[in-house]
């Protein structure tokens, strides 16, 4: 599943097991779709923040097995973290509330 949310100042698109992740963190149940309005983003952000900050170095997707090997290591991916994955979203609560804007979010 794709998650896309948008604001009134425009959109971002995001995998649909981070995005619920992410969701959670704000305090939200994680039910697409969804929104949250411009009055209750920053106690959502807070909270979102206060996760990230608590969570470690989640992915929001199982961890893939160990390397077997030296070769498997160079050919693996590298894992993105749910706070990698949180910075674009985190942009786009900051700018909502500063223009006093909506979010919403609903499959892509």
């Amino acid at each position: 599943m794709i998650v896309k949310f948008s604001t009134s100042i425009g959109q971002l698109t995001m995998h649909g097991d981070a995005a619920v992740a992410l969701l959670k963190g704000m305090g939200h149940s994680g039910t697409v779709p969804g929104a949250i309005l411009a009055a209750d983003l920053p106690a959502a952000l807070a909270q979102l923040q206060r996760m990230l900050e608590t969570s470690g170095d989640l992915t929001g997707a199982p961890l893939p097995p160990p390397p077997q090997s030296e070769e498997e290591e160079r050919e693996r991916e590298p894992v993105i973290t749910l706070k990698t994955r949180a910075v674009p979203l985190l942009d786009m609560l900051r700018t909502a509330i500063a223009r006093k804007s909506d979010l919403m979010w609903e499959r892509g």
